[in-house]
């Protein structure tokens, strides 16, 4: 890595298919952040067995997931990408740290209990310690920056609460992180109900990067727009935001403004808008999911790719752990 870069770190599940407001929301931020950045990126399938998976299931879901990074534009040669499970260092260090972070601080995490609420009959430690491993993800790397929505900036806090804990015992073993909001970056609401994010749980109006042309075209055909007369494209979150949705999502794709937008379609109506953005979202798509098809049919080429990934993000984050380790007092190998 360049010592005159910054590093960020930022790591992603392998808990299924990726859509279009992962891409426009964050990926697309990951790949511009590649030149600018050390980027460190990792498909974090770790922390997916907090809650039961299907290991067959997972295995593919990993693949394809590291796949589709590569194919959105993360540059194994530009980037760290890896798989977490294959750098022991994750799980080593997560094991220090749960023992620098205190119970109260893991109680109080919001997912813990949105995911117990979720899942009462697997209210397993895992669940309860996995901000122990983030903060491992983070600090191994020697992170300056994470990027984060806002739901995940209480994680980020905790890294600096246990960053903070462990160098005011030992020295400056970590660095501070920050949470980094990124200027750039849609929030994509569902296709068929506007109100809510893009979810992979409202399967109808969520835009798979995978999907196929006529797949993507259907589903914008029958997204929702509004119920009024004025079959007019104007951007008006609260009183059309169907229509809004929309035009967000061109907005995102072709770069063009809100006024823009309009002006385009004065006196067109929905029916020519809907096709128009689907059709933006399709050729953006096209070359994501041929390139990701043409990285799955080519297992060889993938496997040498996460292989040098691993090694690359093991060679760094060894002389974290060889540190921590002499630090907290443990005798050398």
């Amino acid at each position: 890595m360049e010592t005159n870069k910054k590093v960020i770190f930022s790591g992603i599940q392998p808990s299924g298919a990726l859509h279009l407001g992962n891409y426009l929301g964050a990926l697309r931020n990951w790949v511009a952040m590649q030149d600018e950045y050390n980027c460190v990126y990792c498909v974090v399938d770790e922390h997916a067995i907090t809650v039961r998976q299907d290991p067959a299931a997972l295995r593919r879901q990993t693949i394809e997931l590291f796949a589709q990074l590569v194919a959105c534009g993360i540059d194994p040669e530009k980037s760290i990408l890896f798989i977490q499970s294959h750098v022991p260092a994750h799980a080593e260090l997560a094991w220090v740290l749960n023992c620098y972070t205190m119970f109260g601080e893991l109680s109080r995490m919001t997912q813990f209990k949105d995911k117990s609420a979720r899942h009462a009959d697997n209210v397993n430690a895992g669940l309860f310690t996995y901000p122990s491993l983030m903060a491992a993800d983070i600090v191994l790397y020697q992170a300056d920056l994470v990027p984060v929505g806002e739901d995940q900036k209480q994680h980020v806090e905790l890294t600096r609460n246990i960053v903070q804990r462990f160098n005011g015992v030992y020295g400056d073993v970590f660095t501070m992180p920050e949470a980094y909001i990124p200027k750039v970056g849609a929030r994509v609401m569902s296709l068929n109900q506007p109100e809510n994010k893009m979810s992979k749980s409202i399967p109808e109006g969520c835009v798979y990067l995978m999907d196929s042309p006529d797949e993507i075209m259907r589903k914008f055909k029958r997204a929702i727009t509004d119920s009024d007369t004025e079959n007019c494209v104007r951007y008006d979150r609260a009183n059309k935001p169907g229509v809004a949705t929309l035009m967000d999502i061109y907005a995102a794709v072709t770069g063009k403004t809100y006024e823009q937008i309009e002006a385009e379609f004065e006196g067109k109506g929905y029916g020519a808008f809907k096709p128009t953005v689907g059709e933006a979202v399709v050729e953006l798509l096209r070359p994501i999911r041929e390139e990701t098809a043409r990285l799955l049919s080519d297992k060889a080429y993938l496997e040498g790719l996460y292989r040098a990934g691993a090694e690359k993000a093991q060679a760094v984050a060894q002389r974290t752990l060889r540190k921590v380790h002499k630090k907290v007092g443990f005798l050398p190998r």
